[in-house]
This record gives C-alpha cells, sequence and structure tokens, in this order.
C-alpha cells in the first residue's frame, strides 16, 4: 500500500513532538484557537434569530414578519415586551402561562417551530377545530376582538422568542421604551385617537 504523503507528515512529527514540548503547546495553542475562530465566525454568521431590519422600535426578519430583538441582558423590544403583556392577559387561560399549554389548548412554543407567521395571523383570526384523543379542541374566532387584534403582531413575536428560546419563562428582565409610532398604532387600531 501507497503511504500519502499526508501521513508521513503526521508521523514524522509525532515522532519529534516528544523533544519539543514547547513546540508542541504552540501548535495545539495556534490550532485551537484557529478552530475556534471559525466555529465563532460560523456563529455570527449562521444566526437566524437577528432581526433583518428595524423601523420604529419594531423588528422584521429577511421575510419582512415581524420578529423580536434581544440584548445580550434580556432586554426585549417594545413590541415583544406588549406581546408578553397581552398574551398573559388574553391568551394564557388557554394555552397556559409562557405560551407551554395546557389541558385545554396546545403549547404554542412547539406549534411555532413550525407554524409561519400567515397560518398564525388565520389561526388567532378565524379560529380552528381539531379532534384531538377523541375531544374535539377548538380555538375561537377572535378577529373581532381588538383586545387580541390589536396587538397580534405583539403577540406573535413574544410567542415566537419563547418559541426559538431567546427569552425563557417570566417576564422579560427589561424593555425598550415604547415609540411614538408603536403608541400611534395602538390608538388608531383601538379607535382612541
Amino acid at each position: 500500500m501507497k503511504k500519502t504523503i499526508g501521513t508521513r507528515v503526521v508521523k514524522e512529527f509525532a515522532s519529534a513532538t516528544p523533544a519539543r514540548p514547547t513546540a508542541t503547546r504552540r501548535l495545539a495553542t495556534s490550532l485551537l484557537t484557529i478552530v475556534a475562530a471559525f466555529a465563532l465566525a460560523g456563529v455570527a454568521c449562521a444566526d437566524p434569530k437577528k432581526p433583518a431590519s428595524e423601523k420604529d422600535g419594531r423588528f422584521f426578519d429577511a421575510d419582512g414578519n415581524p420578529t423580536y430583538n434581544v440584548a445580550a441582558d434580556g432586554k426585549v423590544d417594545w413590541p415583544t415586551y406588549s406581546g408578553f403583556q397581552r398574551y398573559n392577559a388574553e391568551c394564557l387561560r388557554c394555552h397556559g402561562p409562557d405560551g407551554m399549554g395546557s389541558s385545554y389548548a396546545p403549547a404554542l412554543v412547539d406549534s411555532l417551530k413550525t407554524m409561519d407567521y400567515g397560518t398564525f395571523l388565520a389561526t388567532v383570526a378565524q379560529g380552528r377545530k381539531n379532534l384531538v384523543n377523541g375531544q374535539d379542541k377548538i380555538m375561537p374566532m377572535l378577529g373581532d376582538d381588538k383586545n387580541v387584534m390589536c396587538y397580534l403582531d405583539d403577540i406573535y413575536t413574544y410567542l415566537k422568542a419563547r418559541s426559538d428560546e431567546a427569552i425563557g419563562r417570566n417576564r422579560p428582565p427589561g424593555h425598550d421604551s415604547k415609540s411614538a409610532s408603536w403608541q400611534a398604532a395602538q390608538d388608531s387600531c383601538m379607535g382612541t385617537s
């Protein structure tokens, strides 16, 4: 069997290593540094959870769907925090704390791993009926409920952040201030402007 140059070089280096422990340490350190740099570069480039764009305090993914923005300290953007508040006021009674589900309704943190934004909007607005283990599971139509529909993007961003494990359970540790455009949109939707 013909030996390749690569195998010969590795064997020669290995046989020379005991006499040169400092060189071995330097080589190992260099290799680890290079591997770590590539790993960090890969993580930084491949992070799908970072928003693609921002306008007036609202963040969007590459498809233009609303998404969350979470700082390193856990502080969230205002719409995500608003979604946390609205979820707890309107959705928790069926879907359980933090979107974790209940015996009555599914865990939305699991549902949003596969459900896209459009399907989420349609399901909330039009409702849904499923037969699970011989029981009807009914999501009521909420398309006329301003307390849900005026904040649906916010609820979605909160649940998406939970689903992606970008934020943990319970209240986020901090949040950005409410933007003027967010306030104007709320006032317009709720009919208070």
